[in-house]
């Protein structure tokens, strides 16, 4: 449910019992892996990613990507792609032949391990595109009887939707069921991988995912998972998963871009969001991904001059960013899927942008994700085009008998405030009990009064910390 200012303020004078309860940065524990808190996700297209669109030159880069504040690598399916059936001349990874092969297009697997022990060097974590729904038609598994879905009348493999390069598994064969976590277990055993983003997760048991999951986290308990999908991601991240896809929100944060929703349909997603998903459940937050650039369009053409506003939005609320493949360079066009694409590193200012957020949110404990970090609480204003937010880490102290309460002062703060319109516009903002002077996210310094009335120009948006 939302939580208004002067909710937050009555807080101030009791104890909170809640998943939500803070506490010191040094005795804090979650139940996902610790560096995930306060982490940004890189989805690497390993294709696109550079004009060579190999492993060896994605290397090169990675000093960018340090650079830049990412800490999670997502690298695109990098298995074989199958060959019958496919989408145009370089195919789609997802129909993959082989789950324990290297795309040669892409190097060998001397080349990614070396890109791997690199980017750990550099610590980074790193975790691979999972495609656990399907198989290309050629792969080999397709000659083991009962491991894919046929046509009851013609024997054929069955396909989805209009995915005509793959052909989809069938778990109700326990050998096939095997087998997979075998090859997920290749990827973390011998490779050394930190985890899986798993392709259509919805999509496949989620006993499976329970049962894989467990067994691969009692020998790799840091690895980190991430769910495609929204419709299942209260039960998905019961025990399988860490983050599941903020999808929905996603599609609210496009119809406001485009004036086809009020801003008030934000905080209504956010209330009904927090009572349909487990609290402890990672929301991967996102202007832009694979799927959403090569189909639906760029960020800019889905939101316009909005794009930037709701980039930091993405920060400032609950979940985790993700930063895809050349947003930081501003990346103007939908890069091929089945062709050879790349994009110029050129823009500045957008990288200097995803930077600084990235470090807004390291710097901020109250950014961080869930159960370690703080709610999302409104700022009453008087403009329904203005979203403004706070998030509020409170001191933990001690009483006489050891015990740790609220303390009666804010050790972080944030506040978000967000033209969501084409328009200028004013704003009186609620600001009792948050008085006091911040760090506006640009450097310089500001004072946040009882009652602040400010203009935002079109789409503007301001971030404050102290």
């Amino acid at each position: 449910m939302k939580k208004t200012l002067q909710f937050i303020l009555a807080l101030l004078a009791i104890t909170l019992v809640s998943c939500n309860k803070p506490q010191p940065a040094e005795e804090r524990m979650g139940v996902h892996p610790n560096y995930s808190y306060n982490g940004v996700i890189y989805e690497l297209n390993t294709r696109q990613f550079t004009p060579e669109g190999t492993f060896r030159a994605a290397e090169e880069h990675l000093p960018e990507l340090k650079n830049l504040g990412v800490d999670i690598i997502w690298m695109m399916p990098l298995q074989e792609i199958g060959v019958e059936g496919r989408k145009g001349s370089l195919g789609s990874y997802y129909a993959i032949k082989d789950y324990c092969s290297f795309n040669h297009e892409f190097g060998t697997r001397e080349d990614f391990e070396h890109f791997l022990k690199t980017a750990h060097e550099m610590g980074f974590k790193v975790i691979l595109d999972w495609v656990a729904n399907h198989t290309a038609p050629d792969s080999e598994w397709t000659k083991n009887d009962g491991w894919h879905y046929r046509d009851s009348l013609t024997g054929e493999l069955m396909v989805q939707y209009d995915w005509t390069d793959i052909a989809k598994l069938n778990y109700n064969n326990q050998d096939m069921r095997n087998a997979m976590l075998q090859a997920m277990h290749f990827w973390m055993d011998e490779i050394g991988i930190d985890g899986f983003r798993c392709d259509v997760a919805g999509e496949v048991p989620v006993d499976f995912w329970e049962w894989a999951m467990a067994d691969l986290r009692l020998t790799h308990p840091d690895m980190f998972t991430l769910a495609e999908d929204e419709d299942k991601a209260d039960t998905l991240t019961a025990s399988a998963f860490d983050m599941y896809y903020g999808w929905t929100l996603h599609k609210h944060m496009n119809l406001v871009a485009q004036g086809k929703e009020p801003v008030e349909a934000l905080w209504e997603y956010f209330a009904k969001a927090d009572t349909t998903v487990r609290p402890e459940a990672i929301r991967m937050n996102f202007t832009s991904n694979h799927d959403e650039n090569s189909w639906s369009g760029t960020e800019f053409e889905r939101m316009g001059k909005a794009s930037d506003a709701f980039a930091a939005f993405t920060y400032v609320i609950p979940g985790m960013p993700l930063i895809y493949t050349g947003q930081e360079f501003a990346l103007d066009h939908r890069l091929e899927f089945f062709e050879k694409d790349s994009f110029p590193r050129h823009h500045v200012h957008q990288f200097k942008l995803y930077q600084d957020l990235n470090e807004l949110r390291h710097t901020n404990p109250a950014l961080m994700s869930n159960e370690l970090g703080s709610p999302l609480y409104r700022i009453e204003n008087d403009n329904p085009a203005i979203f403004s937010c706070a998030r509020l880490l409170t001191i933990m102290e001690e009483n006489e008998k050891g015990e740790l309460i609220e303390g009666s002062e804010y050790d972080n703060i944030v506040l978000g405030i967000f033209n969501f319109s084409g328009e200028e516009q004013t704003v009186t903002l609620e600001t009792a009990g948050l008085e006091g002077d911040y760090t506006c996210i640009c450097g310089m310094p500001v004072t946040v009064g009882t009652e602040d009335i400010i203009t935002l120009r079109p789409w503007e948006w301001l971030i404050y910390s102290r």
